[in-house]
């Protein structure tokens, strides 16, 4: 597995890279291999380049401004014609490094995407994630949508600026080292000659203003994580609102939820100026080096330049390299912002793959105290031994030993949420308790919750979920929406709309009956699935399905007192 262990928390400093690559490194070994290495050597070879051309201009600067100091016109004209060509070569090179370097980045970030909601859109797996005590993992779309868009796009920018660095620093050192000639220091009592003075001077101004600069950021990288998890809560907050927008019209419950944003934002507010004050820091701190890094090259070797040791296009070369060296040793200062975010967001990444990895371990590890889930070739749904409990332990129900055949209809009665955890046992959300469930192979097991799932698109759509609409003929959906009293939408079905929020919830669960009718399940496990019909309402939708899946098994959490007339037993929790 590529994924982060669970020793090796994503948190923590140790281990930090190790993990980064287990999530990079598949990805230049996945199925578009081939094109993903050409694609990674495509920029690489223009990365150098782009390398070359920097050392060019410097050349081509010395050239100029001797030809001035000589006041050559000759020498002038030939320097405008080499512009042109470097002009013209650089312009190519950069369009097509950033064409293969943003192919590379939404390349990335679509394997990742895909990878880390396949783990988490997986038999359940988002829903158990949120029941678990483990590594961070609130608010995994925004985890998903935007942390993994920082963590490839800004890591593979990153990469690509370092490496250059890495080429700036071999190439202009050299440069830089020839440039410098020797310079003899007097002592008084002795002379010393210096060899690449400039090259000295550079490594020790970039050194350390380097290390002095990665002090002042070490704040950024906690606030930048603090800032993008209170950004995402009161994203979260605010969707939560608009998803629940009847409920709180119909209580009046606005003064409360604008409240409720104001203490979000407030924690935006605090996190956003702890960031603030932390950048401030830093930029306080590179506006200066920034001053001095123009300044400084020139001053160094200005005394040369009096002394008549070099000339005017030396001087220039001599400064140009310098900078370039010296921007090169500073690539963990100007970065610093770049990859304090990037990292922030890596270690929300991997905190939920983390999260995915724990689940996924208790799950499948051997444990006395979990459900466990067997299939069988008989048309029977067998509950041995079955004991369902909370994840802190607390026993909701014990010895339940029973079965219901092909055909059967049972009433769940007693307490009703331990029925919902009971009908998430069977469907393998909820494996905490003891004993064994037995479902039938091949038979699919249709579950209608209180609240039907109507994904935005068509009504359509949204009423053939999960299956394409296209399996059901537009006769065959409009004579079921007649069934069960719903003939006004027949005329709104290619309509696009968000029908969580179109449709009264009365109506949202006549259209789950529909959906029901037009899967013909032979399992049908109903939990409190007609709970906003009336109850002539929800004895005319049992009956209905009585009547069109008369063969089909049925187990029913329901508080109509009439619903016992349509099932043959009960259960008691």
């Amino acid at each position: 597995m590529f994924y982060p262990n669970a020793e090796n928390h994503p948190m923590g400093s140790s281990g930090f890279f190790i993990q980064f690559i287990r999530i990079a490194g598949p990805y230049w070994h996945s199925e578009n291999k081939a094109t993903i290495r050409k694609q990674t050597l495509a920029l690489i070879a223009l990365t150098i380049v782009q390398m070359f051309i920097a050392v060019i201009i410097t050349e081509w600067s010395a050239a100029l401004f001797d030809a001035l100091e000589q006041r050559s016109m000759s020498g002038l004209f030939k320097q405008i014609g080499l512009l042109v060509l470097i002009f013209a070569a650089s312009m190519t090179a950069t369009a097509i490094h950033l064409t293969v370097k943003r192919r590379l980045q939404i390349g990335w970030r679509a394997w990742l995407t895909d990878h880390v909601t396949s783990r988490w859109m997986n038999k359940g797996r988002h829903y158990q994630v949120t029941h678990i005590q483990t590594a961070e993992h609130d608010n995994p779309d925004s985890r998903i949508a935007e942390d993994i868009r920082i963590a490839t796009e800004d890591g593979i920018a990153l990469f690509h600026s370092l490496f250059y660095s890495l080429l700036v620093l071999i190439s202009f050192i050299e440069i830089l080292w020839t440039l410098s000639g020797v310079v003899t220091l007097d002592l008084g009592f002795i002379e010393m000659p210096i060899y690449g003075h400039l090259v000295w001077v550079a490594l020790i101004y970039a050194a350390g203003a380097s290390a002095l600069g990665w002090l002042i950021g070490q704040p950024l990288s906690k606030t930048t994580n603090i800032r993008q998890t209170v950004e995402a809560n009161f994203r979260f907050g605010l969707v939560k609102a608009r998803e629940s927008s009847l409920a709180i019209a119909l209580i009046q419950g606005e003064p409360h939820e604008k409240k409720h944003f104001q203490t979000l934002f407030q924690g935006i507010i605090d996190a956003y100026d702890r960031q603030t004050r932390a950048w401030a820091h830093i930029l306080l701190f590179t506006s200066g080096y920034s001053v001095l890094s123009m300044a400084v090259p020139v001053l160094v070797s200005a005394p040369r330049y009096i002394l008549g040791t070099i000339t005017l296009g030396a001087l220039m070369q001599s400064a140009q390299s310098f900078q370039h060296v010296a921007s090169a040793l500073s690539w963990p200062v100007d970065n610093m912002a770049i990859v304090a975010q990037w990292r922030a967001s890596v270690e929300r990444v991997l905190s939920l793959i983390q999260a995915l990895d724990d689940l996924e371990d208790e799950i499948v590890r051997p444990d006395p105290h979990r459900i466990v889930l067997k299939k069988t070739d008989e048309p029977v749904l067998r509950f041995e031994n079955l004991c369902i409990s909370r994840l802190d332990g607390i026993v909701c129900a014990s010895q339940i030993n029973d079965e219901i055949r092909a055909g059967e209809r049972v009433l769940i009665a007693g307490n009703a949420f331990t029925g919902s955890k009971l009908f998430k046992a069977i469907a393998g959300l909820w494996p905490w308790g003891e004993g064994r469930i037995e479902l039938p192979d091949d038979d699919y097991i249709f579950f209608m919750p209180p609240r039907p799932y109507l994904p935005t698109g068509t009504l359509r759509e949204a009423i053939c979920y999960p299956s394409p609409s296209d399996d059901f003929s537009p006769a065959m959906i409009k004579d079921m929406l007649e069934l069960v009293g719903l003939q006004e939408l027949i005329e709104q079905l290619d309509q696009v709309d968000n029908w969580e929020k179109a449709l009264p919830r009365e109506q949202q669960q006549r259209l789950g009956v529909v959906r029901l009718l037009l899967q013909r399940p032979k399992w049908i496990l109903s939990e409190m699935a007609f709970d906003s019909l009336d109850s002539e309402g929800e004895i005319a939708m049992m009956k209905l399905i009585c009547q069109m899946l008369p063969e089909a098994s049925m187990l029913t959490i329901s508080n109509e007192p009439k619903a016992e007339t349509f099932h043959q037993r009960r259960i008691v929790l």
